[in-house]
């Protein structure tokens, strides 16, 4: 795999991954909701109109058309499980940042997942 494919696939999961964030961020700032159909158009213009969650979707894009560029470089059955570094990227950053729990059971899964994606990559 060369340099800019990985750096490809690298922007395309922090991308992913920076958006899963601002979802969550937006769902903290509106709040726990449900759709019904008295709401559906109040919570999702709520939902629509939220700027974390517009961010997250355009991060969406974003990776999206990334990600296309890199599967046009590396085949699918080696970029895909890179994807798992989103996981490890999330988990850190919904500690550091969202202050989630990062329990010994995730921080072994996180090396789990790191060595996967290293034997990955190698071959």
């Amino acid at each position: 795999m060369t340099l800019t494919s990985f750096s490809l696939i690298l922007a395309g999961v922090l991308l992913n991954a920076t958006a899963q964030l601002l979802l969550k961020a937006g769902t903290n700032a509106i709040g726990h909701f449900e759709f019904t159909l008295n709401n559906l158009v109040p919570i999702g213009w709520k939902v629509a109109t939220e700027p974390h969650v517009l961010g997250g979707l355009g991060c969406y894009v974003f990776s999206v058309m990334i990600w296309i560029m890199a599967l046009s470089r590396v085949p699918v059955s080696m970029a895909y499980p890179m994807l798992s570094i989103g996981y490890v990227v999330n988990a850190l950053a919904a500690w550091l940042w969202l202050g989630e729990a990062l329990t010994s059971g995730r921080v072994l899964g996180i090396f789990v997942i790191i060595l996967g994606v290293f034997l990955v990559a190698r071959h």
